[in-house]
């Protein structure tokens, strides 16, 4: 049974995109013509894979003014998965994934879930939080890219490893606040993150 579900999530050149849409634009209602814009693929191809998604309850589709509009269902099993795969290879996570030699030397690196579904922050919240040493322009850069692209402010927090311990043994309420919110690690392993945190 596992196999078959593993299927469902890594099938075709076509899905990926559909993934990568679906959930960096989460929310979104998308029509297929729309779909086929942005992903550039065949329309006939769209529509099969669509069917599949929904088959799998991957998406949902509701008729609007005579169209189809679909949009990814958050309650999918693979939903945080999914979304994390996602997170880690395109926009922001995907850029400092790639590019983290550039960056510095990174420890930890993570995105808040709450950011990743486009959800409003509170002006206390933290988007991205990041442990090391860090290039600061190169950071800067990456962030600059996303803000143009979501046309909004992204709430970052970056520190090197001492000031990070030095932070959790304090028991500082704003890094526990950061570290305890739903995140996906785009680098460095969340138990080692929250080690000083739960002990």
């Amino acid at each position: 049974e596992g196999g078959n579900m593993m299927e469902e999530l890594f099938i075709s050149r076509v899905r990926v995109k559909l993934l990568q849409l679906f959930l960096s634009i989460p929310n979104e209602l998308f029509h297929v013509r729309e779909i086929v814009r942005r992903v550039s693929e065949e329309i006939n191809a769209v529509r099969r894979e669509l069917g599949r998604m929904e088959k799998y309850g991957m998406v949902s589709s509701e008729w609007r003014a005579n169209r189809r509009l679909y949009k990814f269902k958050k309650e999918y099993l693979f939903y945080k998965e999914l979304l994390g795969f996602v997170a880690k290879t395109t926009g922001l996570g995907g850029n400092i994934v790639k590019n983290r030699l550039r960056l510095g030397k990174i420890k930890f690196a993570f995105l808040s879930v709450r950011f990743l579904q486009t959800v409003a922050a509170g002006s206390e919240d933290v988007d991205l939080l990041i442990v090391g040493q860090i290039i600061l322009p190169e950071l800067q850069a990456a962030v600059a890219d996303e803000q143009a692209r979501r046309e909004a402010e992204i709430n970052y927090s970056f520190m090197d490893e001492a000031e990070f311990t030095f932070r959790v043994r304090r028991r500082d309420p704003f890094i526990l606040r950061v570290l305890v919110q739903p995140k996906i690690m785009l680098i460095g392993d969340e138990g080692e993150l929250l080690e000083g945190v739960i002990a």
